[in-house]
């Protein structure tokens, strides 16, 4: 079921977590993405640059849901130091493709 239509189903709370490590060690990052992974509800994670190591986004039933799934991560001892949440309120749009020619130009054309 695409993201859309999971509306029909019911309620959801998106939130986006910025992630920040305690330690940056190679081993460090590897274990925080291993453990997110298994996660159901998260269903992205990104690894960036600037003031926080990850971001993340789960998809969940509510915010009670939202809580107990970030206490158990916080419990299992990953090397969290901090983060931040941000609770979706509206998703004006969503994206389902890539502007391919603007991305590769010509180079789109010459694969048909």
């Amino acid at each position: 079921m695409t993201f859309n239509n999971v509306a029909k189903l019911g309620e959801t709370l998106t939130v986006f977590t910025e992630f920040t490590l305690k330690n940056h060690r190679q081993i460090d990052f590897a274990r925080f993405q291993e453990t997110l992974e298994k996660i159901d509800s998260c269903v992205e994670c990104h690894l960036v640059s600037g003031g926080y190591d990850y971001l993340a986004k789960f998809v969940t039933a509510g915010i009670s849901d939202y809580q107990n799934i970030v206490e158990a991560l916080i419990d299992k001892d990953v090397g969290i130091d901090k983060y931040f949440s941000f609770v979706v309120m509206k998703t004006p749009f969503v994206k389902n493709h890539l502007p391919l020619g603007r991305l590769f130009g010509d180079r789109v054309h010459d694969q048909s």
